[in-house]
């Protein structure tokens, strides 16, 4: 059953992220959905590892865990800048990654969490009626 849930939540994640690059870039890559899913999966797994930490912290270890990917994936799809581009961006690290998006990503993490304890209660809800 952790599987099917991780692989709901990844598909949920990746077609959210690519959605949202969609508004906000006007394209995507197939590379992003992957991440974007990976890292749905892996903020909502916060809340498992640690229940006692508080959302704003939560909020903040995920947007590191999402930088870090994102500098992973940008070292191995990203490397002649085709998928995204932050040379011209202040604080930026080989243009792989920056400052302003990752303070962006802590807004967008709290969603995250938000939404992934959502559609986790509800799943479980509906495990708990096909048991009974």
């Amino acid at each position: 059953m952790k599987i099917w849930k991780n692989t709901l939540f990844l598909y949920l994640g990746g077609m959210i992220y690519a959605g949202l690059e969609l508004l906000w870039r006007g394209r995507t890559h197939s590379s992003m959905f992957l991440l974007g899913g990976l890292c749905f999966v892996l903020i909502g797994g916060l809340g498992r590892v640690n229940p006692a930490l508080p959302i704003p912290l939560r909020a903040l270890v995920a947007a590191g865990i999402v930088t870090m990917l994102e500098l992973g994936c940008g070292l191995l799809v990203n490397r002649e800048y085709a998928v995204w581009d932050y040379r011209n961006m202040p604080l930026n690290y080989h243009g792989q990654i920056c400052l302003p998006f990752t303070l962006l990503w802590i807004p967008i993490s709290l969603a995250a969490i938000w939404l992934y304890d959502v559609v986790d209660r509800k799943i479980n809800a509906q495990l708990l009626r096909l048991t009974f």
